[in-house]
Protein backbone atom coordinates (compact mmCIF):
# COMPACT_ATOMS: atom_id res chain seq x y z
CA UNK A 1 0.00 0.00 0.00
CA UNK A 2 2.76 2.40 1.00
CA UNK A 3 4.56 1.44 -2.84
CA UNK A 4 1.41 2.38 -4.57
CA UNK A 5 0.34 5.67 -2.55
CA UNK A 6 3.83 7.39 -2.78
CA UNK A 7 4.70 6.49 -6.31
CA UNK A 8 2.58 8.98 -7.86
CA UNK A 9 3.52 11.74 -6.14
CA UNK A 10 7.18 10.39 -6.57
CA UNK A 11 6.54 11.13 -10.66
CA UNK A 12 4.51 13.84 -10.47
CA UNK A 13 7.67 15.98 -8.30
CA UNK A 14 10.96 14.75 -9.09
CA UNK A 15 12.42 18.10 -8.17
CA UNK A 16 10.77 18.16 -4.73
CA UNK A 17 12.10 14.75 -4.00
CA UNK A 18 15.53 15.70 -5.58
CA UNK A 19 15.59 18.30 -2.91
CA UNK A 20 15.24 16.88 0.39
CA UNK A 21 17.37 14.39 -1.11
CA UNK A 22 20.40 17.17 -1.77
CA UNK A 23 18.96 18.45 1.46
CA UNK A 24 19.90 15.23 3.44
CA UNK A 25 23.42 15.03 1.54
CA UNK A 26 24.11 18.19 3.10
CA UNK A 27 23.46 17.61 6.41
CA UNK A 28 25.27 14.20 6.36
CA UNK A 29 28.58 16.35 4.84
CA UNK A 30 27.99 18.17 7.73
CA UNK A 31 27.60 15.46 10.88
CA UNK A 32 30.79 13.70 8.84
CA UNK A 33 32.73 16.88 9.39
CA UNK A 34 31.50 17.58 13.00
CA UNK A 35 31.84 13.99 14.17
CA UNK A 36 35.65 14.04 15.57
CA UNK A 37 33.91 17.18 17.76
CA UNK A 38 31.23 16.43 19.86
CA UNK A 39 29.99 18.67 23.01
CA UNK A 40 32.64 18.46 25.54
CA UNK A 41 31.53 17.76 29.24
CA UNK A 42 33.70 21.39 30.28
CA UNK A 43 31.43 23.40 28.00
CA UNK A 44 28.93 25.16 30.30
CA UNK A 45 25.37 23.16 30.29
CA UNK A 46 23.60 25.87 28.13
CA UNK A 47 26.56 25.63 25.60
CA UNK A 48 26.37 21.76 25.72
CA UNK A 49 22.54 21.52 25.12
CA UNK A 50 22.32 24.10 22.50
CA UNK A 51 24.95 21.86 20.29
CA UNK A 52 23.51 18.18 21.20
CA UNK A 53 20.02 20.17 19.94
CA UNK A 54 21.85 21.78 16.70
CA UNK A 55 23.53 18.24 16.03
CA UNK A 56 20.26 16.18 16.37
CA UNK A 57 17.94 18.34 14.02
CA UNK A 58 20.98 17.85 11.62
CA UNK A 59 21.00 14.25 12.17
CA UNK A 60 17.19 14.50 11.83
CA UNK A 61 17.57 15.84 8.71
CA UNK A 62 20.29 13.38 7.92
CA UNK A 63 18.34 10.40 8.18
CA UNK A 64 14.14 11.13 8.13
CA UNK A 65 14.46 13.68 5.41
CA UNK A 66 14.42 10.84 2.42
CA UNK A 67 11.51 8.70 4.06
CA UNK A 68 9.57 11.99 4.24
CA UNK A 69 9.82 12.18 0.68
CA UNK A 70 6.67 10.54 -0.69
CA UNK A 71 4.84 12.40 2.07
CA UNK A 72 5.99 15.91 1.34
CA UNK A 73 5.20 14.92 -2.59
CA UNK A 74 1.59 14.21 -2.15
CA UNK A 75 1.20 17.12 0.13
CA UNK A 76 2.84 19.30 -2.60
CA UNK A 77 0.43 17.70 -5.07
CA UNK A 78 -3.11 19.22 -2.62
CA UNK A 79 -1.41 22.44 -2.17
CA UNK A 80 -0.86 23.41 -5.50
CA UNK A 81 -4.44 23.94 -6.11
CA UNK A 82 -4.50 26.02 -3.26
CA UNK A 83 -3.81 29.57 -2.77
CA UNK A 84 0.06 30.58 -1.30
CA UNK A 85 3.45 29.70 -2.63
CA UNK A 86 3.35 25.70 -2.67
CA UNK A 87 6.97 25.38 -2.33
CA UNK A 88 7.00 27.43 1.02
CA UNK A 89 4.24 25.60 2.23
CA UNK A 90 6.05 22.24 1.73
CA UNK A 91 8.93 24.45 3.46
CA UNK A 92 6.97 24.53 6.70
CA UNK A 93 5.35 21.16 6.33
CA UNK A 94 9.38 19.85 6.95
CA UNK A 95 9.94 22.41 9.20
CA UNK A 96 7.12 21.49 11.78
CA UNK A 97 8.25 17.45 10.80
CA UNK A 98 11.95 18.41 12.05
CA UNK A 99 10.57 20.66 15.20
CA UNK A 100 8.91 17.10 16.33
CA UNK A 101 12.18 15.80 16.48
CA UNK A 102 13.50 18.53 17.87
CA UNK A 103 10.92 17.87 20.89
CA UNK A 104 12.32 14.47 21.08
CA UNK A 105 15.75 15.75 21.20
CA UNK A 106 15.61 16.81 25.11
CA UNK A 107 14.35 13.82 25.53
CA UNK A 108 17.41 12.14 23.95
CA UNK A 109 20.05 14.97 25.43
CA UNK A 110 18.81 13.72 28.95
CA UNK A 111 19.31 10.27 27.78
CA UNK A 112 22.51 10.90 26.55
CA UNK A 113 23.63 13.02 29.74
CA UNK A 114 22.38 10.20 31.80
CA UNK A 115 24.52 7.60 30.15
CA UNK A 116 27.55 10.14 29.89
CA UNK A 117 27.77 10.25 33.39
CA UNK A 118 27.85 6.36 33.61
CA UNK A 119 29.99 5.42 30.63
CA UNK A 120 31.43 7.33 27.52
CA UNK A 121 29.24 9.51 25.62
CA UNK A 122 30.02 6.77 22.76
CA UNK A 123 31.00 3.73 23.20
CA UNK A 124 32.41 3.87 20.13
CA UNK A 125 34.78 6.10 20.77
CA UNK A 126 36.41 3.63 23.58
CA UNK A 127 36.83 1.27 20.75
CA UNK A 128 38.23 3.67 18.46
CA UNK A 129 41.08 4.69 21.26
CA UNK A 130 41.88 1.26 21.60
CA UNK A 131 40.22 1.17 25.23
CA UNK A 132 37.41 -1.36 25.56
CA UNK A 133 34.41 -0.05 26.44
CA UNK A 134 33.23 0.22 30.27
CA UNK A 135 30.71 -3.30 31.29
CA UNK A 136 27.99 0.12 32.03
CA UNK A 137 28.47 1.05 28.48
CA UNK A 138 27.67 -2.23 26.85
CA UNK A 139 24.94 -3.08 29.59
CA UNK A 140 23.35 -0.07 28.32
CA UNK A 141 23.57 -0.55 24.88
CA UNK A 142 22.37 -4.39 25.26
CA UNK A 143 19.20 -2.93 27.46
CA UNK A 144 18.58 -0.20 24.79
CA UNK A 145 18.63 -2.75 21.90
CA UNK A 146 16.12 -5.08 23.55
CA UNK A 147 14.35 -2.55 24.25
CA UNK A 148 14.07 -0.85 20.61
CA UNK A 149 13.86 -4.72 19.84
CA UNK A 150 10.51 -5.83 21.60
CA UNK A 151 9.13 -2.32 20.61
CA UNK A 152 9.23 -3.60 16.56
CA UNK A 153 6.59 -5.58 17.65
CA UNK A 154 4.62 -3.15 19.80
CA UNK A 155 0.64 -2.36 18.28
CA UNK A 156 1.40 0.86 19.29
CA UNK A 157 4.96 0.77 16.65
CA UNK A 158 2.59 -0.96 14.30
CA UNK A 159 0.09 1.51 14.58
CA UNK A 160 2.47 4.79 14.09
CA UNK A 161 4.21 2.80 11.02
CA UNK A 162 0.84 2.76 9.25
CA UNK A 163 0.41 6.40 9.17
CA UNK A 164 3.68 6.89 8.32
CA UNK A 165 3.50 4.53 5.14
CA UNK A 166 -0.08 5.68 4.26
CA UNK A 167 0.34 9.13 2.71
CA UNK A 168 -3.11 9.50 1.67
CA UNK A 169 -4.79 8.55 5.21
CA UNK A 170 -2.10 11.25 6.60
CA UNK A 171 -3.91 14.18 4.28
CA UNK A 172 -7.15 13.39 5.16
CA UNK A 173 -6.17 15.40 8.40
CA UNK A 174 -4.86 18.42 6.23
CA UNK A 175 -8.53 20.08 5.79
CA UNK A 176 -8.99 20.50 9.61
CA UNK A 177 -6.05 23.00 9.78
CA UNK A 178 -6.07 26.95 8.90
CA UNK A 179 -3.88 29.96 9.43
CA UNK A 180 -0.29 30.96 8.61
CA UNK A 181 0.55 27.88 11.12
CA UNK A 182 -1.25 25.18 8.87
CA UNK A 183 1.72 23.30 7.09
CA UNK A 184 3.79 23.54 9.90
CA UNK A 185 1.35 22.25 12.13
CA UNK A 186 0.62 18.94 9.88
CA UNK A 187 4.15 18.92 9.65
CA UNK A 188 4.09 18.27 13.09
CA UNK A 189 1.48 16.66 13.14
CA UNK A 190 3.20 13.50 10.97
CA UNK A 191 6.62 14.24 12.85
CA UNK A 192 4.59 13.17 16.10
CA UNK A 193 3.46 9.64 14.36
CA UNK A 194 7.34 9.41 13.01
CA UNK A 195 8.20 9.72 16.59
CA UNK A 196 6.33 7.35 17.48
CA UNK A 197 7.87 5.24 15.22
CA UNK A 198 11.13 5.50 15.63
CA UNK A 199 11.78 6.70 18.43
CA UNK A 200 13.41 3.43 19.88
CA UNK A 201 15.55 3.48 16.76
CA UNK A 202 17.11 6.78 17.52
CA UNK A 203 17.81 5.52 21.21
CA UNK A 204 20.05 2.98 20.37
CA UNK A 205 21.94 5.78 18.47
CA UNK A 206 22.23 7.72 21.86
CA UNK A 207 23.59 4.43 23.71
CA UNK A 208 26.15 3.39 21.01
CA UNK A 209 26.94 6.84 20.33
CA UNK A 210 25.56 9.61 19.26
CA UNK A 211 28.08 10.10 16.32
CA UNK A 212 28.34 6.46 15.37
CA UNK A 213 28.41 7.22 11.36
CA UNK A 214 28.06 3.45 10.84
CA UNK A 215 24.59 2.81 13.14
CA UNK A 216 23.50 6.33 11.66
CA UNK A 217 23.56 4.35 8.18
CA UNK A 218 22.00 1.43 9.36
CA UNK A 219 19.16 3.24 10.69
CA UNK A 220 18.79 5.46 8.03
CA UNK A 221 18.29 2.58 5.92
CA UNK A 222 15.73 0.76 8.51
CA UNK A 223 14.09 3.83 8.63
CA UNK A 224 13.88 4.39 5.05
CA UNK A 225 12.74 0.11 3.71
CA UNK A 226 10.31 0.31 6.84
CA UNK A 227 8.48 2.75 5.26
CA UNK A 228 8.92 3.08 1.65
CA UNK A 229 9.21 -0.78 1.02
CA UNK A 230 5.78 -3.05 0.33
CA UNK A 231 7.10 -5.32 3.00
CA UNK A 232 8.51 -2.81 5.54
CA UNK A 233 6.52 -3.93 8.52
CA UNK A 234 7.78 -7.21 8.15
CA UNK A 235 10.91 -6.05 7.33
CA UNK A 236 10.71 -4.18 10.57
CA UNK A 237 9.70 -7.70 12.40
CA UNK A 238 13.16 -8.91 11.32
CA UNK A 239 15.45 -6.22 12.61
CA UNK A 240 13.42 -5.78 15.83
CA UNK A 241 14.20 -10.08 16.32
CA UNK A 242 18.09 -9.07 15.02
CA UNK A 243 17.81 -6.35 17.99
CA UNK A 244 17.07 -8.71 20.55
CA UNK A 245 19.37 -11.46 19.31
CA UNK A 246 22.28 -8.74 19.37
CA UNK A 247 21.00 -7.73 22.89
CA UNK A 248 21.71 -10.73 24.61
CA UNK A 249 24.74 -11.78 23.01
CA UNK A 250 26.47 -8.51 23.50
CA UNK A 251 27.23 -8.59 27.21
CA UNK A 252 29.04 -11.77 27.05
CA UNK A 253 31.00 -11.32 23.53
CA UNK A 254 33.87 -9.33 22.75
CA UNK A 255 33.60 -10.19 19.18
CA UNK A 256 30.16 -8.44 19.02
CA UNK A 257 31.12 -5.56 21.82
CA UNK A 258 33.65 -4.87 18.72
CA UNK A 259 31.16 -5.18 15.89
CA UNK A 260 28.56 -3.38 17.55
CA UNK A 261 30.19 -0.35 19.40
CA UNK A 262 33.52 -0.58 17.89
Amino acid sequence: MATSASSPGRRSSPVLWAGLLVVAAFAWVLLIRQSPGMPGSMAGPWLVFGEFLLLWVVMMAAMMLPSVAPVASMYLTVVRSQSGAAAARVAALVGGYLLAWAGFGLVAFGISRALGKLAPMSAGMGMSTGMAPSRLAVWSAAITLAVAGLYQFTPLKAYCLRHCRSPLGFLLHFGNYSGRLRDARVGLYHGGYCVGCCWSLMVVLVAVGVMNMAWMVALTAVVFVEKIWRSGQAFGYAVGGLMIVAALLLPWLPSVQTTLLG
